[in-house]
């Protein structure tokens, strides 16, 4: 049978991680309820996502840059994310992570794995202290569907061959143009836009479910 080239893009924030890591930096500001809220709409759709991003990011305003360091340790890959990963890679597969969070704290994550495809956003620091504000364009719905376009040709697949997987609104537009879309524990717009559904904290079906066990 011939061989047929995937490559998997992920959502990382309550997908491939098992937290939020924005949340986890709100913790340690202070403002954990107020950022909570503001992502809890932005995943229901309620709210433009840069919008939403922006103004949770402001409230992170005068936090040291080492908190940085002190989120990297605190969170934790879903079930089934590294085996998934490994499986994709030993098979001849491709794997992108896109994150509407922050590369400063996926860096290391991204680099243990052997991720070669990824796009996340950068908080901007000065003076070893966060502004407040980002740095670069923001990833957002359709800046993930640029990614996937952009990830399928540096990997040689073909888009049909591509899979998407989100939970929530701001995955909804790599999830259309991909091949194959999943949701994952996702909010109810996703489910109803994915070709299947994920209703369970774990990763470990993925292989079965692109036909690839």
């Amino acid at each position: 049978m011939q061989f047929v080239k995937r490559l998997v893009q992920l959502d990382v924030d309550s997908t491939f991680i098992q937290q939020e890591a924005i949340e986890l930096l709100a913790a340690k500001a202070g403002v954990f309820d107020e950022v909570s809220d503001i992502t809890e709409s932005a995943m229901r759709g309620e709210l433009d996502f840069e919008q939403s991003l922006r103004a949770r990011v402001s409230l992170l305003k005068g936090l040291p840059e080492s908190v940085i360091t002190e989120v990297q340790q605190e969170i934790t890959l879903t079930d089934g994310a590294q085996d998934l990963v490994n499986t994709l890679h030993s098979k001849g597969h491709s794997v992108a992570l896109v994150s509407g969070g922050f590369i400063d704290i996926i860096e290391p994550m991204i680099r243990s794995l052997s991720i070669k495809y990824y796009k996340a956003n950068k908080l901007e620091v000065v003076g070893g202290v966060l502004t407040g504000q980002l740095n670069g364009p923001v990833i957002d719905r359709a800046a993930k569907a640029a990614a996937l376009h952009e990830f399928s040709k540096a990997s040689g697949v073909d888009m049909e061959n591509t899979v998407a997987i989100g939970d929530g609104a701001n995955d909804l537009d790599m999830m259309a143009i991909a091949g194959l879309s999943i949701a994952f524990n996702a909010k109810p717009i996703v489910v109803d836009a994915a070709n299947l559904a994920i209703n369970e904290p774990s990763l470990s079906s993925v292989i079965e479910l692109i036909g690839l066990k």
